[in-house]
């Protein structure tokens, strides 16, 4: 090998190395907090500025720490939204309650001044679906297969919950059952790829997560892997058959403990009418 080669060998290595060390131990833990305005045509005049905070895809276990995750919520609880949602995969390892036992009475001390809201993951299936179902319910989050709906004098807005795509029935018809088919609607579900699925109440917007937004985003390219039917869905606000769709980078790691391009994120939503914009 002579010296030219050797010293591209060796520039290449370094950048390498450099990447990865910063994939793994930088960005991967520097958690932002992204505010995005939503449009949405049908909300009512009492709920336009309503801001909703988006948790998602914890992941707490291997390099996620409980630790991490009290200050990921206290951060959380100081934004002061009206809305907190949590939209799954809080738990990282399969056939354990240990985790699960964990990061619920961490996510129970998330407060908002009209509620904090939440459905599972194929994770939190995949850990222990009766486990996490009776912290669901113990939390007084659960919207599971429901909906609720948050009254501003004469306004209402509505959010529903469904089941995860892959370990669990989505339920998006029942969840919003004996709704005013008029009433504008918000749904928590984790996998994106929900909103490809039957179902016939009109929803003006799916807030997920599941995708990580890919972990790793390539510049002039793209995430190089989605774990999702639909390549199209992987974070942001995107507009499909059906309705709006936006979707959270969410905090954790699957596969590999890298974050590239692609920042975990607390996502504040500010929900906007365009009628009401100045």
């Amino acid at each position: 090998m002579n010296r030219r080669i050797f010293l591209q060998f060796a520039l290449a290595s370094g950048a390498i190395a450099l990447v990865g060390t910063y994939s793994v131990f930088i960005e991967r833990v520097r958690v932002q907090v992204n505010r995005y305005k939503i449009p949405i045509d049908n909300l009512p005049r009492a709920f336009h500025g309503f801001t909703l905070a988006q948790l998602t895809d914890i992941h707490l276990g291997y390099l996620v720490s409980e630790a991490f995750v009290k200050e990921l919520v206290q951060r959380t609880n100081r934004l002061k939204t009206d809305v907190i949602v949590c939209t799954g995969d809080y738990v990282h390892e399969r056939n354990t309650t240990a985790e699960i036992d964990k990061v619920w009475p961490i996510l129970s001390t998330l407060s908002a001044k009209h509620g904090v809201y939440s459905i599972l993951g194929n994770h939190d299936h995949w850990a222990d679906t009766p486990r996490s179902l009776y912290w669901l319910e113990r939390s007084g989050q659960n919207i599971r297969h429901q909906s609720i709906a948050i009254t501003k004098g004469r306004d209402r807005l509505v959010l529903g919950g469904a089941g995860d795509f892959w370990g669990d029935q989505l339920n998006i018809d029942q969840a919003f059952a004996g709704v005013d088919p008029d009433a504008c609607k918000i749904l928590l579900a984790h996998n994106p790829d929900s909103v490809d699925s039957d179902f016939t109440t009109p929803v003006s917007l799916v807030l997920s997560g599941h995708t990580h937004g890919g972990q790793v985003v390539i510049p002039f390219w793209g995430p190089p892997r989605l774990p999702v039917e639909n390549q199209n869905y992987s974070s942001g606000l995107i507009t499909t058959p059906n309705t709006q769709l936006f979707i959270s980078r969410g905090i954790g790691w699957a596969i590999l403990p890298v974050r590239f391009n692609c920042a975990p994120e607390i996502a504040v939503l500010e929900l906007v009418n365009p009628a009401f914009l100045a």
